[in-house]
């Protein structure tokens, strides 16, 4: 059985992994999409993904409010270091609230919007941040490939 501090580490992974591509491109390129239709920007998806942690360990499972707008989350544009400052205070409350998170225990709160279909415990809510934060580290190496690649046409975005 998984614990709490090993789905913490490689959360951690991922998150250290997508800051450091957010500052390896820097402010510029961070916020520059792949002319690819629904591309998103790497500091959209890393916005999304403190969206996600928000919304599944900090509403799901610790059972804090939640004021999201998951929209807004891929149209995010600004500078790079404010958001690792966010990311840092996010990944605080992710760890606090997986190691205070039982994980067979129900949800403390849902959105009503169906979301939560088939993730019914806290444990279940833990392991879909885990598998979001993977899956949108992996896109997010691709896009900076993608930018750092002299054939790329950029789209910039403006928030």
């Amino acid at each position: 059985m998984i614990t709490a501090l090993q789905l913490l580490h490689v959360c951690d992974r991922a998150l250290d992994g997508m800051s450091g591509i957010l500052e390896e491109l820097g402010d510029d390129l961070a916020n520059r999409a792949p002319d690819l239709p629904g591309a998103n920007t790497p500091y959209a998806i890393l916005t999304h993904c403190l969206g996600v942690i928000d919304a599944w360990a900090g509403h799901r499972v610790a059972g804090r409010a939640l004021d999201r707008d998951r929209e807004a989350e891929f149209r995010a544009a600004g500078p790079v270091a404010p958001l690792l400052v966010r990311v840092a205070t996010v990944r605080r409350r992710l760890h606090q609230d997986a190691l205070a998170a039982d994980g067979a225990a129900p949800l403390r709160a849902t959105t009503g919007h169906g979301l939560e279909d088939g993730i019914r415990t806290q444990g279940a809510a833990l392991l879909h941040v885990l598998e979001e934060l993977a899956q949108h580290h992996g896109q997010m190496e691709l896009t900076r490939d993608w930018l750092r690649s002299s054939r790329s046409p950029l789209t910039p975005r403006d928030g």
